[in-house]
């Protein structure tokens, strides 16, 4: 077979599969559509069919999991890869090829073989129907004597893999990462390992009786007599990889086939189309009265596309190509042209309605809905683009850059440009409308007015709003809909009409995305049941509460000081941002996020905020990674279209979105600026929630909007300052002692001490009066 053969059949043979994929994740996705089941059991032969979506994950769970990580597989194939680099190292990829395969059916059939409500094994030699009847016969004999139904319990299995699971599990890990390191590099395998070898050694540590270091005791065995045994190792193991919530077929699992899958599809079906380009030019000519121009198109566009793609990279390489060229003629300079279009792109996955995979993670992680999620980020985003939009306005002042006024035929909106943008709107509308409606609101208001619905008169729902009904407030039901739509709308575009085969290879594309985006999730999975097993963060989490209540007092010259836990909080926020920033580089913001907030995350809810909160604060600083030298992976993308010197355009970025480094500080101690309750709750240590709701000081789960525009207000000066004084421009050019000023004067009026804070505001509006005044006079 030549070469090309060999790679042809095994990209077709992927992309199949992907394609497959897809359409098994978009059906298991089907919302509940009032008649459709009844629809589909009355065609002969299905009428025992007991669902059409939201298949059991006992067995739907292990069969995704083999499609995608073969999917995977064929697009990192070793012996693909090193079949031109000696026959040797040729031997040695199809090896590896065949052992990952291997693992990937293994994995599968131990899942099915060890999961309680399947037992492979003994359903196929009879002991499951069994042990099924005794069980039956108990739950009778139950009900018999004490007239109650006992609680569901599935019998344990009879047969398992027994003590062969541990060197398997090992294997099958090792193998897995060996791939993760393939398709996204070696950083996130780095974690997972390290945090594997401490397990490791923690567990054998307690066997032989090493130490009483609690953060080296590790327990995963039985102790009998004071004799440590082993014998619950081997089943803890078990669970905790295979079949626990947090294993590799547990929650991440979960979260990428019943909630991400639709949005991958939908970011997919939008590069298919040319929307990203229309939505460029109705940016230009929004902004062309403007001195930014295409820089505040940049923006603007940025902003937009990115909420739909939610990759920094994708949203550089589908903006970039149309705005740095076009900066750069306008005058910018090429290091500003790619910075800002980087700084810009990065904030898409924090823009709302989509925001990208992590944010999904986010809303599973934090037990927040997704619908609250998208809420609590509108503030912080919109502050962070008004932000760009102020850099880009005092750039503009500092190198006399004039607005375009005119556009070029090129720059204009078409008729064809039009559809485009009723391609992006219509999706992001049905999302909005969908992920903010109440199930309990439907039939009332506008939606039983525009039904002629009257919901006193207690007639059911018309079958529409009963539709409407069962998707409000679903993101998995919302992101169906709206790739549905999508997929009509395509065909306004005429090169679609032309080859519709373009929509089949964006839905094989999107299968491949969700492949190899699993591919890492089970390095995350592995680094998540790692620290649930040691319990590390509990331990760390005590023990540094503990160090603080010793060291909350000093002494000096003889006088007593007491330290606040607002500095305490400060300073878990600053390691915190560190910690985000250096695990992000060049990673993917999931990661990025899940490990920092599975370490640190419950030391902040301990320290003073919120849950919620703390998971957004490192979900922020994942993001800002991707424009954070030394490997700002945005800054790179678009410094290869700026073709300007990539870490100048990495420290230009940062420099453009140095906001996104600043707004998670100012909703860690003003939490009522995400606007949602979960912001203000207290996370109890040991997770007890049978006291209720417990506010953070301050704080009572209502919006008090006289406060909120005073927060608000301060938020605004404070970005107007930082713009200006990084920036080195306001009405003329600042000189060193200003631009100090300015950000002195900006990091006061945020504090929460209100003498202080109202001090720096009222300095500050003296002072920028002064300085407006003198430019007058200057210019007089």
């Amino acid at each position: 077979m030549s070469d090309s053969m060999q790679d042809n059949w095994m990209n077709k043979l992927a992309y199949s599969l992907a394609f497959i994929l897809v359409l098994m994740g978009l059906a298991n996705n089907l919302p509940n559509i009032p008649g459709l089941l009844e629809l589909i059991q009355s065609i002969p032969g299905l009428s025992g069919l007991p669902r059409i979506s939201k298949f059991n994950s006992e067995f739907f769970f292990p069969l995704t999991f083999i499609f995608m990580t073969v999917v995977a597989l064929l697009r990192s194939s070793f012996a693909r890869d090193w079949r031109d680099q000696g026959s040797i190292k040729y031997i040695c990829g199809i090896s590896l090829d065949i052992l990952m395969l291997s693992v990937i059916f293994a994995f599968g059939a131990f899942y099915l073989i060890e999961n309680e409500q399947v037992c492979l094994i003994d359903t196929l030699n009879g002991d499951r129907a069994r042990a099924m009847a005794e069980n039956l016969a108990r739950a009778q004999e139950y009900m018999d004597i004490f007239g109650t139904e006992p609680d569901d319990d599935f019998p344990d299995c009879i047969t398992n893999s027994g003590n062969w699971v541990m060197p398997f599990l090992i294997l099958a890990i090792a193998v897995f990462f060996v791939y993760i390191v393939k398709v996204w590099g070696f950083p996130i395998v780095a974690v997972a390992i390290v945090i594997s070898l401490y397990t490791v050694i923690s567990s054998i540590s307690w066997y032989f009786d090493w130490t009483d270091n609690k953060y080296l005791t590790t327990t995963v065995g039985t102790m009998v007599d004071g004799i440590r045994g082993y014998t619950g190792a081997v089943i803890g193991a078990r669970n905790a990889v295979i079949l626990e919530s947090n294993g590799i077929l547990g929650q991440f699992l979960n979260i990428t086939v019943n909630v991400v899958f639709p949005y991958v599809v939908l970011g997919s079906l939008f590069g298919a189309s040319a929307g990203g380009k229309s939505l460029i030019r109705m940016a230009v000519v929004v902004t062309r009265k403007l001195r930014g121009g295409p820089a505040h198109a940049a923006v603007i566009g940025s902003a937009t596309f990115g909420t739909i793609s939610g990759g920094p990279v994708v949203n550089v390489l589908g903006t970039g190509t149309l705005t740095i060229p076009m900066m750069i003629k306008n005058g910018f300079t090429k290091t500003f042209s790619g910075g800002v279009e980087a700084a810009a792109s990065s904030g898409g996955q924090i823009m709302p309605p989509v925001m990208g995979i992590a944010a999904f993670v986010l809303a599973a992680l934090s037990t927040v809905p997704y619908s609250e999620v998208i809420i609590a980020a509108f503030i912080p985003a919109l502050a962070y683009f008004f932000s760009l939009f102020l850099m880009v306005i005092f750039e503009c002042r500092r190198m006399d850059i004039k607005a375009i006024n005119t556009l070029t035929e090129e720059q204009k909106l078409t008729r064809y440009d039009y559809k485009n943008l009723i391609m992006i709107a219509g999706p992001i509308l049905v999302i909005l409308i969908l992920l903010l409606s109440s199930k309990d609101t439907v039939g009332e208001g506008f939606s039983a007015f525009i039904f002629g619905y009257d919901s006193a008169s207690g007639d059911p729902l018309p079958w529409i709003l009963e539709v409407y009904q069962n998707a409000a407030g679903d993101p998995d039901s919302a992101g169906f809909y709206a790739v549905i739509i999508l997929l009509l709308l395509l065909f306004l575009d005429p090169e679609v009409r032309k080859a519709p085969s373009k929509i089949i290879k964006a839905l094989s594309d999107a299968g491949v995305v969700i492949a190899e985006l699993f591919l890492l999730l089970i390095a995350v999975a592995v680094i998540d049941v790692c620290i649930s097993f040691t319990n590390f963060t509990g331990i760390l989490t005590i023990d540094v509460l503990n160090w603080l209540k010793s060291v909350s007092t000093f002494v000096i010259f003889g006088y007593e000081y007491v330290i606040g836990g607002s500095l305490y909080l400060m300073l878990a926020l600053v390691v915190t941002m560190f910690a985000t920033i250096l695990l992000g580089m060049g990673m993917p913001t999931l990661p990025a996020y899940v490990n920092v907030i599975l370490i640190i995350g419950p030391l902040l809810a301990a320290l003073g905020t919120a849950n919620f909160t703390a998971h957004m604060f490192v979900f922020y600083f994942a993001v800002a990674s991707a424009i954070t030298p030394p490997v700002a992976i945005a800054a790179f993308a678009a410094s290869t279209i700026s073709k300007a010197e990539p870490l100048a355009t990495g420290f230009s970025a940062v420099r453009a979105g140095i906001v996104m480094f600043t707004i998670p500080f100012i909703f860690a101690f003003y939490p009522e600026i995400l606007l949602i309750e979960a912001a203000q709750i207290m996370q109890p240590l040991d997770g007890d929630t049978s006291a209720g709701k417990t506010y953070l000081p301050g704080y009572d789960g209502t919006i008090h909007m006289g406060s909120l525009l005073w927060v608000l207000t301060k938020l605004g000066v404070m970005l107007y300052l930082v713009a200006t004084a990084l920036s080195r421009q306001d009405r003329f050019l600042l000189n060193s002692f200003e631009i100090i000023l300015r950000l002195v004067l900006a990091a006061l009026i945020l504090l929460k001490l209100p003498v202080i804070a109202n001090t720096a505001l009222i300095i500050t509006v003296l002072y920028l009066l002064y300085h407006h005044i003198w430019d007058k006079r200057r210019k007089a």
